[in-house]
């Protein structure tokens, strides 16, 4: 079942690109983006990749922590977050467990993961869910649109 504007962010631990094991709880204190996209390195997940690496400056002056979560390995993830310079952790999820745990839908009609971002607040309440399998800066704008920023 998907997770729903209100809920609690559920318990989970992941690794991130340089080894180290993040949990739900880590999070808690702080408001959240946690976006979820189908592969390293792929046309589309690069894009939404390099367009919240563009953006977190503005997400940190506002002390929001940005997070991307995909089925890839740590080690892909260093790769590929090195590659492209992305300044914010990516969580390794290569059961799909956390993926799962908040009811992230399959994209293109079933046949990859979803690309979904959840936009949490200092307590862990869900406040935006978007959505948009094609649109790569639709999720950095709709989540900025979530805590009210305007783009300087």
């Amino acid at each position: 079942m998907p997770l729903r504007i209100g809920e609690i962010i559920p318990d989970f631990k992941a690794f991130n690109q340089f080894g180290t094991e993040i949990s739900s709880s880590d999070l808690k204190g702080k408001n959240t983006v946690l976006f979820f996209y189908p592969k390293d390195d792929t046309y589309m997940c690069t894009k939404e990749a390099c367009s919240f690496r563009d953006a977190n400056d503005e997400f940190l002056r506002h002390e929001i922590q940005v997070f991307g979560i995909s089925a890839d390995s740590i080690s892909q993830h260093a790769d590929f977050a090195q590659k492209h310079g992305l300044n914010y952790m990516l969580l390794s999820d290569e059961k799909n467990h956390i993926r799962n745990l908040f009811g992230v839908p399959r994209g293109l009609m079933g046949l990859l993961p979803g690309r979904v971002t959840y936009c949490f607040d200092e307590q862990g309440i869900l406040l935006s869910l978007i959505e948009a399998s094609l649109s790569a800066e639709y999720h950095v704008q709709e989540a900025l649109k979530t805590y009210k920023i305007t783009k300087s």
